[in-house]
């Protein structure tokens, strides 16, 4: 079996496609776009490159960008209080913060700092308790873009096994919520699967297998099951090379469907986030009406 490429960037204009009419209405009921507030602490090379996507993304949708670079040695309480101030501007829809953060700054408690109005992120406690009971409105937009990518295949998930390799707040707890609201039956492995030595028995039964470690190769491709639709969230650079957790060449030839590194969950994840913007801009439309 040869399996079929899952690839992201189709489906992301697609999905722009629609944001865009959506922009439209919005501008003809309350003759504004939505805004985006892009908020950096400090310099990061890596989160240069992501704001120029996010800023570039934000263009093709006619969103506005306002990109806030803050200085390193900003104080936790100041930082706070300059969140405080996006909450309250009735210009921003909705606030992304680039992580990581400086060191003195509690990062876990940033999604509190930001009003579940405008939670960019889908990571506000809010905002996950609505996941919890399938009423989310902003959904964390990685584990938001694999469930596209799953949709995108035409499979039925009612019943499938379905295995999360990682157990992060932003990929496999949320992603394991959003699969088990379309009743797949779903395992979510982590390090103390690995502890025990059972995550290649897990990994062997999934029909569906998410990997979100961030450890390149970790799963080989004579894991995958025949017929698997095997979805691959790591990026990892391997000798100048950039690669997936998964064996690629090796699993292709065992999935049905599978998606490349790069080119696969990458270029939806932005566009899920602007998706979000426009959600944020509704709700608070719609608060104002």
């Amino acid at each position: 079996m040869s399996a079929k490429l899952l690839e992201g960037k189709p489906l992301a204009l697609k999905i722009k496609e629609e944001i865009r009419k959506e922009v439209t209405q919005l501008k003809a009921e309350s003759g504004q776009r939505p805004v985006l507030a892009g908020v950096q602490i400090g310099d990061n090379p890596a989160a240069e490159v992501y704001f120029k996507s996010q800023i570039k993304c934000a263009a093709e949708l006619d969103i506005e960008y306002r990109h806030h670079k803050l200085t390193q040695d900003i104080p936790q309480d100041k930082f706070f209080s300059f969140l405080d101030s996006l909450n309250s501007d009735k210009d921003t829809s909705a606030i992304f913060i680039q992580m990581p953060l400086p060191g003195h700054i509690d990062s876990r408690l940033i999604p509190r700092h930001i009003s579940p109005f405008k939670d960019a992120e889908g990571m506000h406690p809010e905002n996950l308790g609505k996941l919890f009971f399938g009423q989310a409105k902003f959904i964390p937009c990685t584990a938001h873009s694999v469930m596209e990518l799953l949709r995108s295949t035409g499979v039925n998930l009612r019943g499938k096994e379905a295995v999360v390799v990682g157990h992060s707040e932003i990929v496999g707890k949320p992603l394991s919520l959003l699969l088990l609201e379309q009743f797949a039956t779903t395992t979510v492995c982590h390090i103390a699967t690995a502890e025990r030595g059972l995550t290649q028995e897990h990994i062997k039964r999934a029909e569906v297998l998410v990997v979100a470690v961030g450890r390149a190769n970790l799963v080989k491709g004579e894991w995958i099951k025949e017929g698997a639709i095997v979805v691959d969230v790591g990026i990892n650079r391997v000798n100048e090379r950039i690669v997936g957790d998964i064996e690629f060449e090796e699993a292709s030839k065992r999935a049905s469907w599978i998606t490349p590194v790069p080119g696969g969950v990458g270029p939806l994840t932005v566009t899920m986030l602007m998706r979000n913007v426009v959600e944020a801009a509704k709700l608070q439309l719609n608060a104002v009406c």
